[in-house]
C-alpha cells in the first residue's frame, strides 16, 4: 500500500492542525494504521494507532487527550486531528500500515508500510 501524508505546516502553541494520509494500492481496510512522528535529533516516536474498523485507538501518552486518530475506509484516509499543539510536538508526521494488531503496535520497525511524512511546527 502506498501513503501519503499531508496537513502539516507551521502553527502557534495551542493551536489546531489536521493531519491526512491517503492509501492507494491495496486494500485499506485490511490495514491496521497508525501515526508516528520524528523531530530533528530524536529517534521515530510511536503517536496514535486505529485499528482496521476505526472502533478502537491507542495513543502515546503524550498525546493523550489532545490528538484524535480516525479513519474514512470508503475514502482510504486516515486523519489525526491534533489540537492544543505545544512546541515539542514539532515533528515530521509520518502514517504507516500493518496488518496484524499486537502488543508491539507502537514500534514503528514493525510496520509494513511507511508514508513520506508531513512537517509540523509549532512556534511558542
Amino acid at each position: 500500500v502506498q501513503l501519503q501524508a499531508s496537513g502539516g505546516g507551521l502553527v502557534q502553541a495551542g493551536g489546531s492542525l489536521r493531519l491526512s494520509c491517503a492509501a492507494s494500492g491495496r486494500t485499506f481496510v485490511a490495514y491496521i494504521m497508525g501515526w508516528f512522528r520524528q523531530a530533528p535529533g530524536k529517534e521515530r516516536e510511536f503517536v496514535a494507532a486505529v485499528t482496521r474498523s476505526g472502533d478502537s485507538t491507542y495513543y502515546a501518552d503524550s498525546v493523550k487527550g489532545r490528538f484524535t486518530i480516525s479513519r474514512d475506509n470508503a475514502k482510504n484516509t486516515l486523519y489525526l486531528q491534533m489540537n492544543s499543539l505545544k512546541p515539542e510536538d514539532t515533528a515530521v508526521y509520518y502514517c504507516a500500515a500493518r496488518r496484524w494488531w499486537t502488543d508491539r503496535v507502537t514500534v514503528p520497525d514493525e510496520y509494513d508500510y511507511r508514508g513520506q511524512g508531513t512537517l509540523v511546527t509549532v512556534s511558542s
